[in-house]
């Protein structure tokens, strides 16, 4: 299969080309109108397919819930927004919860399923996080950081595990953190009490992520930069960001992304189960969450933020028209920086020869009106 447009992101920049489509890869890039198409998009813009790193749920199903058709239901769900890779997170709950979640995504994707967006890997948020920052995560179930728990749940996981959320204060001598970073597992700072000192001192031992900056952690101060200032500062770490205007203002949004630059910044939706649904009641970890008008999850009689509905097509275009980054920095977060993250940027987050041929095409409103995951049309 051939597909061209006057406008398909290829090396930060648009241009006319086509694009070849072999067994889910991309086979080859000719100049536009060269060859005969099988589809031809003319003015639309075609970008990389887009990957989210940190997202709980969807269309009424959550990570937690470890039920196969549930998850294949969302993946399928996410290609409505242009999401063609994923990383289905956990929320902290009991370890035979956890131990079911992971277990059901790993048999999942082992399945060979493949009508929806591929699964990367799974994101583990909690449970060792610090009880002060827990956000909507189950107090009860907070835990310190343990390395033979942790390789259980690894196991369970047929080593799917790519990323963790961890309180760094809490990982005594750094010895999970060490643990996952000789294991290939990327580490993630968030809900955490940690000051600017603690977090330059875990990203020097392992730590490479910030989880959903600004949101559950210590605050940023003139007299105390916290975990923000060293998100900030520490340039080479990744940083998560969502980008809905709910849960961080659209200039905290610009400071953040402008201080690390176009190659460290990940978007990401947070979802919950309720992504794809009407706003109400729901459940998130155990307890009760309502999602309110403005897209946002709150638990329940609460004004703690407990998650998003975000679509990454919306996303997109939040970056570029309110928070007013440049387009390639934009993109960027949505599609190579992610992909580099899971250090997966050898077939993922790029439209070049030998990619997988994840990709979206998008109308000058942002309305998704093609996928193509691993090469298949999005029905």
């Amino acid at each position: 299969m051939i597909i061209q447009s006057k406008n398909v992101w290829i090396s930060s920049i648009f241009v006319p080309a086509q694009v070849e489509i072999k067994e889910g890869k991309i086979t080859a890039i000719y100049p536009y109108g060269l060859k005969k198409t099988d589809r031809d998009y003319a003015e639309l813009r075609i970008i990389p397919g887009m990957i989210d790193v940190h997202c709980h749920g969807g269309f009424g199903f959550d990570t937690n819930d470890a039920e196969p058709e549930g998850l294949k239901k969302w993946a399928k769900g996410l290609l409505q927004e242009g999401i063609t890779s994923f990383c289905p997170t956990t929320v902290t709950q009991s370890e035979e919860i956890l131990t079911k979640a992971v277990a059901n995504v790993a048999a999942v994707k082992e399945s060979g399923f493949d009508e929806g967006a591929e699964i990367l890997g799974i994101h583990f948020e909690g449970p060792y996080l610090n009880k002060e920052h827990k956000g909507a995560q189950p107090e009860q179930y907070i835990v310190a950081p343990n390395v033979e728990q942790f390789k259980r749940y690894q196991v369970s996981a047929h080593g799917l595990i790519r990323i963790i959320t961890v309180a760094c204060e809490n990982d005594v001598d750094f010895a999970l953190t060490h643990y996952c970073y000789e294991n290939n597992v990327n580490v993630s700072l968030g809900h955490s009490g940690a000051t600017y000192e603690q977090a330059v001192l875990a990203v020097q031992n392992g730590v490479r992520g910030i989880t959903h900056t600004y949101n559950g952690m210590s605050d940023m101060h003139h007299r105390e930069a916290g975990i923000p200032g060293a998100a900030m500062s520490l340039r080479d770490t990744y940083s998560e960001l969502i980008c809905d205007g709910n849960h961080v203002a659209w200039p905290a949004m610009r400071a953040l992304i402008n201080a690390k630059g176009r190659d460290h910044m990940m978007m990401i939706d947070d979802a919950l189960c309720a992504k794809g649904c009407t706003p109400g009641k729901y459940e998130l970890g155990g307890q009760s969450i309502e999602i309110r008008e403005n897209g946002s999850a709150y638990l329940s009689g609460t004004d703690t933020l407990a998650g998003g509905t975000l679509k990454f097509n919306i996303g997109l275009q939040n970056l570029i028209e309110k928070v007013q980054i440049p387009v390639d920095w934009a993109i960027n977060m949505a599609t190579i920086n992610p992909a580099r993250y899971l250090k997966m940027d050898d077939r993922k987050g790029k439209i070049a020869y030998g990619y997988d041929a994840d990709m979206v095409i998008l109308d000058r409103d942002y309305h998704v009106v093609q996928v193509y995951a691993r090469g298949k049309e999005a029905k």
